[in-house]
């Protein structure tokens, strides 16, 4: 049997529903952020860094982009022969086959890989924030106050802490009182969703409530813990930290990247977020290309202007088109003489000549004004966008889609254009 003293665990099966077509085929954890990386990079990276180097990763929704980016773990370090890196996806047991139904449920439906590593602790993370944090200063808080539980909290603006799981502390960081998503946040201190537990206190827990439906750890177990009396602690982060959970936060992310001096620098040397590049050709600017405050990842080639914009790998920008206030994924092809103003465009889609996206006026969408925001125009991955048409703003178009679909060449603001179907 082998002993690490802490390993983490981290819950990588979300859908993200909120990021609209953006999570329609692929895991929120593996969705591209900042150019070259996905958002998974980061927590994974975290890990590495703070000498962390025995994870299992627990996938569910669309797992198959994640599962080809983690590997073995070789750009984080973590193809070891004693621990590294392991894809927890839920698996059927001999009584009967179960989805993992809350984030508890998950942790507990791996109980055997946690007993094989007999840990004096277990980080619990999730997937799909954007942060560095050094997990080992956490635990030795958690040490020094002999915690039970640690949960990793941050101030945040009083009229969104009702979003959150809020803790009241005294003035030691010891908890007094936690509340999920409270109607009246009696404090502006949320739990980021990363907790440190002694294993045995977190193994009693999830053996207790092992029946408890959708068994989640900000509903049930941590409240469970404090009831029964054990030590919880909060452990103050006050660094970056962003949760890209809707469109617009995700999109404010990776503007914020190429600020002059970003908030969120991703080039330290001491602090390397790492990720699977592929072994492609430098970026190439033509003659007649323009860039500036861009990000523009390997392998793509620009041939008309781009400005203030994220772009991956193997982007091809055609002659005369102009691309601003933009995300583009990798593999994404742009016509001649287009015109993209504030889109987020997904993996491998195609874009014809003479095309304007982010035309008109702000009007709210009209299947889902919550999701599709901010004035954005979202295209999801694999779509095919034909020539000479124009799409308004918090609009989303996903699958391939021709000249037919638009109502005179136009998709207006607040249109939602979804075809089923790949694209053969």
């Amino acid at each position: 049997m082998f002993k690490k003293e802490m390993i983490a665990m981290l819950l990588a099966g979300g859908q993200g529903s909120r990021l609209g077509v953006l999570t329609a085929k692929v895991a929120k954890p593996a969705v591209a952020f900042g150019g070259k990386y996905r958002i998974i990079d980061f927590p994974l990276s975290n890990c590495i860094n703070s000498g962390i180097d025995t994870v299992g990763v627990l996938t569910q929704y669309q797992p198959l982009r994640l599962n080809t980016h983690i590997g073995i773990g070789i750009p984080w370090d973590l193809d070891r022969n004693v621990g590294g890196v392991s894809i927890l996806p839920p698996y059927e047991k001999s009584s009967n086959s179960e989805w993992y139904t809350g984030t508890a449920n998950a942790i507990y439906q791996n109980m055997n890989y946690m007993e094989t590593y007999n840990p004096d602790y277990v980080l619990i993370l999730s997937g799909d924030h954007i942060y560095k944090m050094d997990y080992e200063v956490m635990l030795d808080f958690h040490k020094a106050n002999k915690a039970d539980v640690t949960i990793a909290a941050m101030p945040v603006p009083m009229e969104e802490a009702s979003r959150f799981g809020i803790v009241v502390t005294d003035s030691d960081g010891k908890i007094r009182e936690f509340e999920e998503k409270p109607e009246k946040p009696s404090s502006n201190l949320a739990s980021m969703g990363i907790y440190i537990f002694s294993w045995p206190v977190l193994k009693e827990a999830l053996i207790k409530l092992k029946d408890q439906p959708n068994c989640d750890f900000g509903k049930h177990i941590i409240p469970y813990c404090h009831e029964k009396g054990d030590r919880l602690f909060a452990y103050e982060y006050n660094g970056y930290w962003k949760d890209v959970g809707t469109l617009s936060s995700y999109w404010e992310a990776n503007m914020e990247l190429i600020d002059i001096i970003p908030e969120f620098n991703l080039y330290e040397e001491f602090w390397k977020i790492y990720t699977n590049s592929a072994n492609i050709p430098p970026q190439y600017i033509a003659e007649q290309g323009v860039v500036d405050r861009c990000i523009i990842s390997n392998g793509s080639e620009i041939y008309g202007e781009v400005h203030s914009s994220v772009l991956g790998g193997s982007i091809i920008v055609g002659k005369g088109s102009v691309v601003r206030d933009s995300i583009i994924m990798q593999g994404v092809t742009i016509g001649e003489n287009c015109v993209i103003d504030k889109a987020i465009i997904a993996e491998d889609t195609v874009i014809g000549d003479n095309v304007v996206i982010g035309v008109g006026s702000e009007v709210p969408n009209r299947m889902k004004p919550n999701i599709y925001s901010g004035g954005l125009a979202t295209i999801g991955e694999n779509s095919v966008i034909p020539s000479g048409v124009q799409i308004g703003k918090n609009t989303a178009v996903s699958g391939v889609t021709s000249i037919e679909d638009y109502d005179n060449g136009l998709l207006a603001s607040g249109e939602t254009l979804i075809k089923a179907g790949d694209r053969v």
